[in-house]
């Protein structure tokens, strides 16, 4: 996350392979192994957007080998 006073500054919702979300400037290139969810605004309306998606803070890879686990039983 970034530091910014500035209300105005424009962020993009961000999501990376494992579902784990983050904000990123709009200004700036989207670092590897993330890509833009298709939200943007300001900081405060793009957390609000994670608190609302991201409800299992757990790794893709996790919920799946668990589901997998619980499969075998």
């Amino acid at each position: 996350m970034f530091e910014d006073d500035d209300e105005t500054t424009i962020y993009d919702v961000v999501v990376n392979h494992e579902e784990q979300y983050s904000i990123w400037p709009a200004d700036r290139e989207i670092p590897a192994g993330w890509r833009s969810e298709g939200t943007s605004g300001t900081k405060k309306e793009c957390l609000a957007h994670v608190d609302e998606v991201w409800t299992d803070m757990r790794p893709l890879s996790l919920r799946k080998q668990m589901a997998a686990e619980a499969a075998a039983q």
